[in-house]
């Protein structure tokens, strides 16, 4: 079956720096959309960065790569001359056009979503921004690790003695990519039912809140704060969590209903909890939370987390031994859903792992075919001399 390409006849206007933005287009791009990026001269300030010196001298750096792949790019300063009208030309005949500008700022450079209507009635207009634009920090401007800061997940992450802690990977970005992208396949559906142009509004502040929708239901119904968890699961079971093992690694735990303890006190080689009355009922065990985590924390401690982590699998008891992004990638799992495409970048041709589409599509991952371009590398074919 040939590669799907649900929006092989779609054309993108791609305004975005940095991730969330970028990330958006690069989610649509793989789906078969043709995206013009537009920088500013030199280009984003993503092309500098990354772990490859290499590349990033070449302004190809790996946090550029990340999400720019399967992308025409077109370097303009929207201060010159023309320039906007560039960029409203562009936009006539676009289907879509994404901005991730602060609130106002595309309005005021004459591309905000009345300036392209009237260039294209039927144009998707996609906004990404920090907070949105209303309330009374609609105005801000952010970066992920402040959005976390702002969106109450830090005060839930670490412990009372460390104090919050954030997220180490920039999450909220990239999560904000992907509701953008979901939003406007959304957009797309609607101005095929109706016919009409659509305004996309996408917050970061948005996006992190329903990222933890349990959370923030309980803390909103409550009014009650929801304490630091660290390394504890959500569902406070006490036979649920991070546990020590014998070589010093940590195993994480998830025996949440009946059968998982079950099963749990099997490989722990302790039946004789389940005849316990302190541990006879979930509720019982949650009063008897101490006692029962003492008692497997000591168990754990008598075995390696790989061994614990076959001996858990083997009875259905979910549960993973604490890894590192390395180990995952060499134990093949990404490998076999398809999740990274190796393309060679630059002038020396780098082998460069790039993300596919995070769902398979009739059996296909869809990842990128296109390695990440050169600054301005397609002016000439998409600006008028």
């Amino acid at each position: 079956m040939p590669r799907p390409a649900p929006l092989a006849d779609i054309k993108i206007v791609d305004l975005t720096q940095v991730f969330a933005g970028p990330y958006c287009t690069y989610q649509l791009a793989l789906l078969g959309a043709s995206v013009i990026k537009i920088e500013p001269p030199g280009g984003e300030q993503t092309r500098f960065g990354g772990k490859m010196p290499d590349l990033a001298a070449q302004r190809l750096g790996l946090a550029y790569c990340t999400q720019n792949a399967d992308k025409d790019c077109v370097e303009l300063d929207l201060k010159s001359d023309g320039a906007v009208d560039a960029v409203l030309a562009l936009a006539a005949e676009a289907d879509i056009f994404v901005q991730n500008y602060r609130p106002g700022v595309a309005q005021r450079l004459g591309l905000g979503i009345d300036a392209l209507r009237k260039v294209n009635p039927q144009i998707i207009y996609c906004s990404i921004s920090a907070y949105g634009g209303e309330g009374p920090i609609g105005h801000r401007p952010a970066y992920d690790h402040v959005v976390q800061a702002m969106s109450g997940i830090m005060s839930t992450t670490g412990t009372d003695e460390m104090g919050p802690t954030k997220v180490g990977a920039p999450y909220i970005d990239y999560a904000t990519g992907l509701n953008a992208a979901f939003a406007v396949m959304a957009a797309l559906r609607e101005r095929e039912r109706t016919g009409e142009s659509q305004n996309v509004d996408i917050s970061m502040l948005d996006t992190a809140l329903n990222l933890m929708a349990n959370n923030v239901v309980t803390a909103a119904t409550t009014g009650e704060d929801i304490p630091k968890l660290g390394n504890e699961a959500a569902s406070g079971s006490p036979s649920s969590g991070c546990f020590k093992t014998l070589d010093g690694h940590s195993i994480m735990l998830a025996a949440n209903n009946e059968r998982q303890f079950v099963d749990l006190c099997t490989v722990l080689g302790h039946p004789e909890w389940l005849e316990d009355p302190r541990w006879a009922t979930p509720q019982v065990r949650q009063n008897n939370f101490a006692a029962l985590r003492s008692e497997i924390e000591i168990v754990f401690l008598r075995q390696p987390a790989s061994a614990w982590e076959m001996l858990l699998d083997a009875q259905g008891v979910p549960a993973s031994r604490v890894r590192t992004l390395t180990e995952l990638l060499e134990e093949g799992q990404p490998e076999a859903r398809g999740l990274l495409t190796t393309l060679p970048v630059g002038a020396e041709e780098t082998p460069v792992q790039l993300p596919a589409v995070g769902f398979r599509l009739n059996g296909h991952s869809l990842g990128p075919t296109q390695a990440p371009k050169r600054v301005g590398a397609d002016n000439k074919r998409w600006l008028a001399d």
